[in-house]
């Protein structure tokens, strides 16, 4: 199998390489003494010094645990981004049991309705942390770590002042395990550091919600780039006690980098690459979880007011917000509620690990394109489509579109 291949090449390449090398030195050494002494201090010398350095050096330079890619150098706090190999067997092994999900994009019109009441409570969230095997474009599988079996994970929504019981599982049919950060908590490791759970396990965080704003959540297990590069992040809104003001409909999207060993578009079961992901380099930059997440299920009328929560999952890309063919009237810069939104903005900037609020009201019919400005993703995945449907308003917007798609939108 050609994944399978990938997994193994850097340790079958560089193994090879070793004992090439080891072989050859032997060789010589063995060469050079028997012709200066005798067979016998040829043999017995080389062993000496070769037990001597397995003693000495041998720690510093072999691994651990053998893992993929093969003694990949990092300087973070936690371990590597390298995948270890025997949960790469595990995998392997467990892949014909593993849940195939049909589609792995969460529907952008999944979320909770606005809160109404006007006292704090006592909420209780519960999320499974899940891996499963799904499509990111017609005949290309890649394996998916998910909250609740989506990308991105659930869309929260709580209000300002609330307490909140958040009870993570991580199902038992998941290799790794998982935890949870939520950039909305107030305490050590957003939470993760009281939720990693192994397979099979749960645990619960209990926090305030203290600050009002749109917040991303996402897994901090170490690696923590590496699990978020498969898919585990969402976004957590904290009402403010007022509320927010009255729309038409919301929406929720979240941009994600997808770190493949091979191409963009080639097909079959898809292998994580560590390698791309440390220098920045995707293959496919895409809206909720695949290509396409967002084309064919964000609808609205002429007249409506739209608010879309929209969160940037990285690891390593800021993203360009822009809406093609509408201005944002509103927006909430990082996601920050309680200071005056900026008005009359064309594009808003979204770091890694950040989200923001856009609003806008619709004067026009047509198709919307949703997209990162830094316009080369898009041919990564990265855009989406708000369908307008309408009576025409010549007033604002006239003129006869070009039929022969030479538009480019």
């Amino acid at each position: 199998m050609l994944e399978i291949f990938y997994l193994t090449k850097y340790l079958i390449l560089q193994s090879f390489g070793i004992v090439v090398a080891v072989l050859f030195c032997a060789v010589l050494l063995f060469g050079i003494l028997y012709k200066l002494h005798s067979k016998k201090t040829a043999i017995i010398l080389p062993l000496i010094f070769f037990g001597v350095f397995l003693f000495l050096f041998a720690p510093k330079v072999l691994p651990k645990n053998i893992e993929y890619p093969f003694a990949l150098k990092t300087y973070g706090p936690a371990d590597s981004p390298a995948l270890p190999f025997k949960n790469i067997l595990a995998f392997f092994k467990n892949l014909d049991s593993m849940e195939k999900v049909a589609d792995i994009a969460r529907d952008p019109n999944d979320i909770p309705p606005p809160i109404t009441r006007a006292q704090s409570e006592k909420i209780k969230i519960n999320i499974t942390s899940k891996e499963v095997i799904s499509e990111m474009a017609p005949g290309v599988a890649m394996p998916y770590w998910t909250f609740d079996g989506k990308v991105p994970g659930p869309f929260l929504r709580v209000r300002e002042g609330d307490t909140v019981e958040l009870t993570l599982k991580n199902d038992p049919s998941s290799i790794n395990p998982h935890n949870i950060d939520l950039h909305a908590v107030t305490g050590p490791g957003g939470g993760a550091v009281v939720t990693n759970v192994m397979p099979g396990e749960s645990k619960t965080l209990l926090f305030k919600a203290l600050n009002p704003g749109l917040y991303i959540y996402h897994c901090a297990h170490p690696n923590v780039a590496a699990h978020m590069a498969h898919g585990m992040y969402g976004l957590i809104l904290v009402e403010p006690k007022e509320g927010l003001p009255k729309v038409d409909k919301e929406f929720y999207v979240v941009q994600g980098e997808f770190y493949t060993a091979s191409d963009m578009g080639d097909k079959g079961l898809q292998v994580f690459d560590a390698k791309k992901m440390l220098d920045g380099h995707p293959e496919y930059i895409v809206f909720n979880g695949r290509t396409k997440g967002t084309v064919g299920n964000m609808k609205a009328k002429v007249g409506d007011k739209v608010r879309i929560y929209f969160g940037n999952g990285g690891v390593n890309l800021v993203s360009s917000f822009h809406l093609i063919g509408e201005i944002f009237d509103k927006v909430y810069p990082e996601g920050a509620i309680g200071s005056e939104p900026h008005k009359n903005v064309q594009s808003t900037i979204v770091p890694a690990g950040g989200a923001t609020i856009t609003e806008f009201g619709l004067e026009v019919p047509g198709n919307y394109i949703l997209v990162d400005h830094a316009l080369s993703r898009l041919d990564r995945g990265a855009w989406g489509i708000i369908k307008v449907e309408g009576a025409e308003n010549k007033e604002i917007f006239d003129g006869i579109p070009d039929m022969n798609g030479n538009s480019g939108h």
